[in-house]
């Protein structure tokens, strides 16, 4: 039985088809620009009628949203499209389909990964199973922050969506409450919530407020921060600029990146403590790829494990980072043979 699967967002979408023989296969997939189509609608009708011949057309299907989903809807949180379930289904003409959000979508791959798809940060001692019974928990630093959980018992898996990026962000440093009250005064709002800081906007947030500095007058990349702030410039990707003077030695952007790094790795063992996930925590989103060294480096690894009294359990936890591009594309196929396989009502 062949599978849509489809990773969605507010500015690239991928679709593809997968088969199960023993494990999943994928056909087909096709990478496509969000803004350039008027609804999800036109783009997969379209996707599917330009199918190889050889490749029959699913009937069934799972699609990974950036956004919540609600009553079987979803409002793209970037992205003005309404997506229904019962409408869509109709619309493409298949017998089932499932919205799930796209952070939680990843839950239903880790226990079907292959070892090209993740990378191990941090061993662990806690168990020696491999992801098969226990608690996992993810984190997703992208162009915002998503945190997802999940339970595995006995091969089958239970997925929780949060909103957890969006807590409170605690300054635990100085620096941090230097950047946590200038970025509440530049953005002109009462809270700061995590993901202000622990994402791709976050760390370009942090080089605003450092390029802001005396020392950083003439800097090449301050005229690019002072427009990415007003207007979030498109032409000029700042958090990619970022890193990139980084790896080539700025001092001042090494800074920045080791001040976001140390967030981050803060934000993902007060998740590890949250959830005591004995089974592990994931990285996902754009970072865990283009910051792998980062991710790897003393100033994420520390800051994740120093948790005073808890350091110890932090030292046990497995950490791994998801670093397959098409990562959300195999969960929503994971996802779609689970119920087909199973007595699941798809809707």
């Amino acid at each position: 039985m062949n599978l849509l699967a489809g990773d969605i967002g507010g500015t690239k979408t991928l679709l593809g088809i997968y088969k199960w023989e023993g494990e999943l296969i994928k056909l087909h997939h096709q990478k496509f620009k969000s803004s350039e189509w008027t609804s999800i609608d036109a783009m997969i009708t379209n996707y599917l009628k330009g199918l190889p011949e050889i490749i029959k057309k699913p009937r069934h299907g799972c699609l990974a949203l950036a956004g919540p989903i609600t009553n079987d809807s979803c409002k793209l949180t970037n992205l003005n499209w309404n997506i229904n379930k019962d409408s869509l289904a109709k619309t493409i003409g298949f017998e089932s389909l499932e919205l799930i959000n796209d952070v939680c979508a990843l839950i239903y791959g880790i226990p079907n990964l292959n070892k090209n798809q993740f990378t191990k940060i941090q061993a662990g001692q806690i168990s020696s199973k491999r992801f098969d019974q226990g608690a996992i928990a993810l984190i997703a630093a992208g162009t915002g922050l998503g945190i997802a959980r999940g339970f595995l018992n006995n091969k089958k898996i239970f997925a929780m969506p949060s909103e957890g990026g969006h807590r409170e962000f605690s300054p635990r440093t100085q620096i941090e409450w230097n950047i946590y009250e200038w970025l509440k005064s530049d953005l002109n709002i009462n809270r700061l919530s995590i993901e202000r800081i622990v994402s791709g906007t976050g760390l370009g947030h942090i080089a605003r407020w450092r390029l802001k500095h005396s020392d950083a007058i003439s800097h090449p990349l301050r005229e690019i921060a002072e427009k990415w702030g007003v207007k979030y410039d498109a032409e000029h990707d700042l958090p990619a600029l970022v890193s990139k003077a980084a790896e080539s030695g700025d001092p001042i952007m090494k800074e920045t990146l080791q001040i976001w790094l140390s967030a981050y790795g803060s934000a993902a063992g007060d998740l590890v403590l949250q959830e005591l996930c004995d089974c592990g925590l994931w990285i996902a989103g754009g970072t865990a790829s283009k910051q792998l060294k980062g991710i790897r480096s003393k100033a994420f690894i520390e800051s994740m494990q120093n948790k005073g009294r808890f350091k110890h359990f932090l030292l046990q936890i497995p950490v791994m980072a998801l670093t397959d591009p098409l990562a959300g594309l195999f969960s929503a196929a994971c996802r779609a043979h689970m119920l087909t396989e199973s007595s699941e009502k798809l809707f």
